[in-house]
């Protein structure tokens, strides 16, 4: 077996855990499977041709990003092009794969980019270097000059699924509320940026304050509180007219934390109705609504299982702040959570497997995952304020936002994967919070 395939095999086993509780554990327990740490595999990418003259620049901007897109997942480590013995000849010529592996690079990308006034197109190759072999068939991908970073993603995300087995993310984009000013009197905007921060588009100003914003299922719309009127209410809105409307609830009713259904034809939100706060239900198309909870309790914070079947949200009806899971129609729900401390915002990973949440504990906030029957709790991360998680569209990878200590309090977006390893700030203009990850763009 060669050292790239062993690479593969240990992954693959790592990819389906969740983190250890303290970050000096070294192994990882499943069952009787014990994994140590990944070593972040080496690969090269010598920067992509240019095939017309006048596309060196794309070129070279092509391959950076490629390269930050795969760095950036803590799985794999870039070779400096310093220690290059040679550089691929013509796009599509033989490798020389000898030179490669004597720098220890296990997989090498090449390609080749072409601008022709404002169409470019891009052409890679994935080898595994120490069987001296292609990953796939090579891909093509042909766009506009603006939307170079996106074919850049593009590229990122076949090489990272070829090398992983797991769908990419890279070429996918967060919406969330963009905050400036001090921390008693912040402004704040809805924003919708890539994934990596990239691209920041403002879709509302700071007139009135805007929470929660939720990408739909095709990333067309986007669901959010905002207290405009004085009241929260929620809007839909589309994101490329930048239009809106507003969730038709009672007047004086109050309306908030709405999540879309898998379909993208109905919302689930809390709502204070006559003192109290439950889940509801509404069509988007026909406006009828369903109650779904009916306690003395604040029930909210609800997000759809993958399937669409079920709902997990949290309740304070056992006293304390906990999680449920209840049919998508209602019903009796079931608790999950049982350890010490608070638990909010769940959210269902797109792969069905895990429930992301906030929890807080002895003075401290945490991101958290559990399995869906609320086993397996492990905490993520740890810091004076660290809330609302967010799931890649791949389910390998969290968002979320940080809040320092102090009456300045900056607050930012953070990323870290499900072993709770690589944890990464996500660079914006200004501070950030409440992220929502959409899907891969078509």
């Amino acid at each position: 077996m060669t050292k790239f395939m062993t690479f593969l095999t240990t992954l693959v086993l790592a990819l389906t855990l969740v983190a250890p509780a303290s970050a000096q554990e070294e192994m990882i327990d499943l069952g009787t499977i014990r994994i140590g740490v990944i070593e972040a595999l080496p690969f090269a990418i010598p920067t992509l041709q240019a095939e017309v003259a006048g596309s060196e620049q794309m070129a070279s901007d092509i391959s950076r990003v490629i390269a930050e897109d795969l760095n950036g997942t803590g799985l794999f480590r870039q070779i400096p092009s310093s220690a290059f013995i040679s550089t691929p000849g013509a796009f599509g010529t033989p490798v020389a794969f000898a030179d490669w592996r004597a720098i220890n690079a296990q997989a090498l990308v090449t390609g080749a980019v072409a601008v022709n006034g404002s169409q470019i197109t891009v052409k890679f190759r994935l080898y595994d270097v120490f069987s001296g072999s292609e990953m796939g068939e090579g891909l093509q991908f042909v766009g506009t000059t603006d939307g170079w970073r996106r074919m850049a993603h593009k590229v990122a995300d076949v090489v990272y699924s070829r090398i992983t087995g797991e769908a990419g993310y890279f070429d996918s984009r967060v919406v969330f509320v963009a905050e400036t000013g001090p921390k008693d009197d912040r402004a704040k905007r809805l924003a919708i940026m890539d994934y990596d921060g990239s691209n920041v588009q403002y879709l509302t100003d700071s007139a009135a304050i805007v929470l929660a914003p939720r990408f739909s299922p095709n990333g067309d719309r986007i669901l959010y509180t905002s207290y405009e009127s004085g009241f929260p209410r929620i809007n839909v809105l589309n994101v490329a007219s930048v239009t809106r409307q507003q969730l038709t609830t009672s007047e004086g009713d109050m309306a908030f934390s709405p999540r879309f259904s898998l379909d993208g034809r109905q919302v689930i939100y809390s709502l204070i109705q006559g003192g109290n706060t439950d889940i509801f239900r509404t069509d988007l198309a026909t406006g009828q609504h369903q109650r779904l909870t009916n306690t003395p309790a604040i029930e909210t914070a609800p997000s759809f299982s993958p399937d669409g079947s079920q709902i997990v949200f949290e309740s304070d009806r056992s006293g304390t702040q906990q999680l449920y899971i209840m049919s998508a129609n209602g019903g009796e729900p079931q608790r999950i959570s049982f350890g010490n401390g608070r638990y909010g915002t769940p959210v269902w990973s797109p792969r069905g497997d895990l429930i992301a949440f906030t929890k807080q504990e002895a003075g401290r906030f945490h991101i958290g995952v559990m399995r869906t029957d609320g086993t397996e709790e492990r905490l993520l991360t740890s810091s004076f304020l660290d809330e609302g998680p967010t799931w890649a569209p791949n389910g390998r990878v969290i968002m979320f936002a940080r809040e320092t200590q102090g009456a300045d309090g900056t607050t930012a977006l953070y990323s870290v994967d499900i072993t709770g390893r690589n944890l990464r700030r996500v660079t914006t203009p200004q501070g950030g919070s409440d992220p929502s990850w959409g899907p891969l763009q078509q």
